[in-house]
C-alpha cells in the first residue's frame, strides 16, 4: 500500500488565509498515549450517552475477536497528515493486525480508519466502510454516531453481514464472489500440496526435513530481525530518523510475521498432540512466514545499502566508535563492583543469568579494540571495504556489550524492586491465612494450601531473619505459589467481586516476577544468540507475548491478567533453561575439541558477531573484495541490506548474499498505510 499525499490531510482552505499570530495557536493534537481507554475525546465533543454508544459498539465487535479504539482530536499534528496521525498512534500504541484506530480530527474536519492489511479487514473494506458508514456521520457532526458506525461496519465484516443493504452491498457481493474464488483456488492448490503430487511427480518432503527447515528458518529469521534493528540505530544515529523512517517498517512488518511464526511453533512444542497434516501444514507455514519477513526486510536493501555506505566515512566512523568503546569500558569497573557488592549478600542463583556480563562484555570491548587496528591498517592501505567490515564488527561488538552491562543494572534493580515486594506479600499471606482459617474451611485442598503456604511463610522469615544470601526473585516465586495455591483452593466459595479483589492484588508481584525473567531471559538469549536455538527463541517469543497480554488485561480482568502472567514466568523461565542448556552444549563442545580461541573471540562468536562474511567462508560473496578480517574466502559487506543467501542472492551495493550481521532477511507484509480517510 502507499501513503495517502499529505494534502488529503491538510488544513482546510479557509484556515490558509488566517494570520501567523492566530494560527499558531490553533488547537492541535501530536500521536495520543491510548492507555486503557477505547474512547479518547481530547476534542471535547462527545457527551456521556455518546461514550457509553460507542463502548457498547466496541464490546458487540469485540465478541467476533476484534478491537477499536476511537480518538477525537481538534487538529492533527506531527505529523499533520490524517492517515500518519492515525497509523504512527496504532504504531505507537503497539496495535495489531485485529486492532483497529478510528482518528478524527473535528476542528480540520479530516479522518482516517487505521487498520494493519494483514488484518482481517482488507485496505479496500475498510475504505467501503469509511466512505458508506462513517463519512456520512461526520458530516452531520454525529461524533458518537462515526465511532458507532466505525464498530458496526467492522463487525459486519468479520460476521459476514456489512453490505446486506444500502449502496455497498453489489461491490461487497462482487469482492465476496472474488474472493471465494480465490479461498477455493487457494484450499485446492494447498490440497494438491498436502496430500502429495500426482502420480510421477516429486514426492512430499519428509516431515522430520520440513520441521528441521522451519527450525533453521525460525533461527535465521529471529537474528536477521535482531540484528537489522541494531543496524537501524547505527543508522538513525547517523543520518537522523526520518530516513530511516521506511526501515522501521519493513522491521515491523517482519516482526509481526516472525511472532506469527513463533506462535506457531508454540503449538507444535506445547502438550498437546497435534496431527501430522497439522504438523505439517504448521510447518510450512512457518517457513513461508519466514520468507515474508525476510521479504519485508530485503525491501529497503538498496536504499539502506546507499544509507551507509560507512566505507566512505571510515575515518569518521572509527573515531566515533572508539569514543564509545571507551566511555563503555570507563563502565566496566563500577559494574563489576556493584555485582560484586550484591554476591556478597545474595545467592547466586538471583544473579545467574548476569553472572558472566562483565567479564564477556570486557571480552567484547576487547574484540572491538582488536578491529580497530584492522580498521587502521586498512584506511592508512585505502582498502576502505576491509576498514568498513571491521568498524562494522567493532560497533556490533559494543552494542552487545552495552547490553551486557545495561543488563547487569536491570538485574539489579529488578532485584531490589523484588525485596521491596516480599514484606507486603508475606502480609498479604498471612491474611489469606487467617482468613481461611476464620472460615473453618479446614478440609481438603483448602487444609493442605494453608499448611503448605504457614511452611513457605516461616521459612521465608527465617531465612529473612538470618542475613544469609537469599535470591528475591526466587522467594517471590515462593509467596506466590503460597498464595496461588490458597486462592485455587477457596476459589469456589467466594463471591465473584472478591475473587477479582484478590487476584488484583496478587496480580502486582506476579507481574515484577514475570518482567524480570522475561527480561532475564531476553536479555542472556540476545547477547549469546550466536549458540541459542529455536526452542529458547519460541519459549521467549511466547512468554513476552503472554507478559503483554497479561499487562493489557491488567485493568479491566485482573483474573485473566494473572493467568497470562504466570504463564509469561513458565514460559520465560523454560526459556532460560534451554539457553543455559545451548550455551553450556557449545562450551562443552569447545573444551573437547581444545580451541584455542581467546575470551575476545570467542565472546564474538557466542555474540553472533562472526558472521561468513567476516570469517571470509562461504564462497564467492560479492561486495568487496579481499578476505575478510580473519582471510581467506570472499570479503567485504555482502549482500549490504539484503538476504543471507537462502537460496537467493541479496541485493544492495553491497553484492551478492549477505550474512546476517547486516541489515535485511536471513536470506533476503503487513502494514497500516493505504489510501483512505480524507474530508468530511
Amino acid at each position: 500500500m502507499t501513503l495517502l499525499p499529505t494534502s488529503v490531510a491538510s488544513a482546510s482552505p479557509d484556515e490558509t488565509t488566517l494570520p501567523a499570530d492566530v494560527t499558531s495557536i490553533l488547537s492541535t493534537e501530536t500521536p495520543v498515549d491510548l492507555g486503557s481507554e477505547h474512547v479518547v475525546d481530547n476534542a471535547g465533543v462527545l457527551d456521556a450517552g455518546g461514550v457509553t454508544a460507542i463502548e457498547d459498539a466496541i464490546g458487540e465487535l469485540q465478541r467476533e475477536d476484534v478491537d477499536l479504539w476511537v480518538v477525537y482530536v481538534d487538529e492533527f499534528s506531527s505529523p499533520a497528515d490524517a492517515e500518519e496521525w492515525a497509523n504512527t498512534t496504532a504504531e505507537q500504541n503497539g496495535l495489531g493486525p485485529n486492532q483497529y484506530l478510528l482518528a478524527v480530527a473535528t476542528d480540520a474536519r479530516t479522518y482516517y480508519l487505521s487498520g494493519d492489511t494483514s488484518g482481517p479487514v482488507s485496505g479496500d473494506q475498510l475504505t467501503s466502510i469509511e466512505l458508506d458508514q462513517i463519512l456520512p456521520q461526520l458530516r452531520d457532526e454525529d461524533w458518537a454516531g462515526a465511532g458507532v458506525a466505525a464498530a458496526d461496519g467492522l463487525r459486519g465484516v468479520v460476521s459476514g453481514s456489512y453490505g446486506s443493504n444500502g449502496s455497498g452491498f453489489f461491490w461487497v457481493l462482487i469482492i465476496g464472489v472474488v474472493v471465494v474464488g480465490a479461498i477455493i483456488f487457494f484450499v485446492v492448490r494447498s490440497r494438491r500440496r498436502t496430500q502429495g503430487a500426482p502420480t510421477g511427480g516429486p514426492a512430499a518432503v519428509p516431515l522430520p526435513e520440513l520441521e528441521r527447515q522451519a527450525g533453521v528458518a525460525l533461527v535465521q529469521t529471529d537474528d536477521a530481525v535482531r540484528t537489522s534493528e541494531q543496524e537501524l540505530s547505527f543508522a538513525v544515529a547517523q543520518y537522523g530518523s526520518d530516513a530511516t523512517t521506511p526501515f522501521r517498517g519493513s522491521i515491523d512488518a517482519a516482526k509481526a510475521k516472525l511472532t506469527e511464526a513463533f506462535t506457531l511453533k508454540q503449538q507444535l512444542d506445547d502438550h498437546i498432540e497435534d496431527t501430522e497434516q497439522q504438523k505439517r501444514e504448521w510447518n510450512t507455514r512457518i517457513i513461508a512466514l519466514c520468507d515474508e519477513a525476510d521479504d519485508a526486510l530485503d525491501a529497503q536493501a538498496v536504499s539502506f545499502a546507499e544509507l551507509r555506505a560507512i566505507e566512505a566515512k571510515a575515518p569518521e566512523a572509527l573515531a566515533t566508535i572508539r569514543t564509545e568503546t571507551g566511555s563503555t569500558s570507563a563502565r566496566l569497573p563500577g559494574t563489576g563492583q556493584r555485582l560484586d557488592a550484591a554476591r556478597a549478600r545474595l545467592a547466586p542463583s538471583a544473579l545467574e543469568p548476569v553472572a558472566d556480563n562483565v567479564r564477556e562484555a570486557d571480552g567484547l570491548l576487547a574484540f572491538a579494540s582488536e578491529r580497530f587496528t584492522e580498521a587502521d591498517t586498512a584506511i592508512a592501505a585505502q582498502r576502505s571495504g576491509e576498514a568498513a567490515v571491521a568498524i562494522r564488527a567493532a560497533e556490533t561488538a559494543v552494542d552487545q556489550a552495552i547490553s551486557l552491562l545495561d543488563a547487569v543494572d536491570r538485574r539489579l534493580e529488578q532485584l531490589d524492586h523484588a525485596e521491596q515486594a516480599i514484606p507486603g506479600l508475606l502480609s498479604e499471606l498471612d491474611a489469606d491465612i487467617a482468613a481461611a482459617r476464620a472460615r473453618g474451611e479446614r478440609g481438603g485442598d483448602l487444609a493442605a494450601a494453608v499448611a503448605a503456604a504457614e511452611t513457605v511463610a516461616t521459612d521465608v522469615r527465617a531465612a529473612r531473619s538470618s542475613g544469609a544470601p537469599g535470591d528475591p526473585v526466587a522467594t517471590l516465586d515462593r509467596l506466590t505459589a503460597a498464595e496461588t495455591s490458597i486462592e485455587s483452593a477457596t476459589a469456589e466459595v467466594r463471591q465473584a467481586d472478591e475473587a477479582a479483589r484478590r487476584a488484583a492484588s496478587l496480580l502486582g508481584s506476579v507481574l515484577v516476577s514475570a518482567r524480570a525473567k522475561v527480561s532475564a531471559a531476553e536479555d542472556f538469549i540476545s547477547s549469546r544468540r550466536g549458540t541459542i536455538s529455536e526452542e529458547a527463541r519460541t519459549r521467549l517469543a511466547s512468554a513476552g507475548q503472554s507478559l503483554v497480554r497479561a499487562e493489557q488485561l491488567a485493568p479491566t480482568d485482573p483474573a485473566a491478567a494473572l493467568e497470562n502472567a504466570q504463564r509469561a514466568e513458565s514460559l520465560a523461565s523454560d526459556a532460560m533453561r534451554a539457553a543455559q542448556v545451548d550455551v553450556t552444549s557449545y562450551s562443552s563442545g569447545r573444551m573437547s575439541t581444545g580451541s584455542g580461541i581467546g575470551d575476545a573471540t570467542a565472546g564474538a562468536v557466542i555474540g553472533n558477531i562472526l558472521t561468513d562474511m567476516l570469517l571470509g567462508g562461504g564462497g564467492n560473496r560479492g561486495g568487496y573484495g579481499g578476505g575478510g578480517i580473519f582471510g581467506g574466502g570472499g570479503g567485504g559487506f555482502g549482500g549490504g541490506f539484503g538476504g543471507s543467501g537462502r537460496s537467493r542472492s541479496g541485493g544492495g551495493s553491497f553484492g551478492g548474499s549477505r550474512s546476517r550481521s547486516s541489515f535485511g532477511g536471513s536470506r533476503g507484509g503487513g502494514g497500516r498505510s493505504r489510501s483512505g480517510g480524507g474530508r468530511f
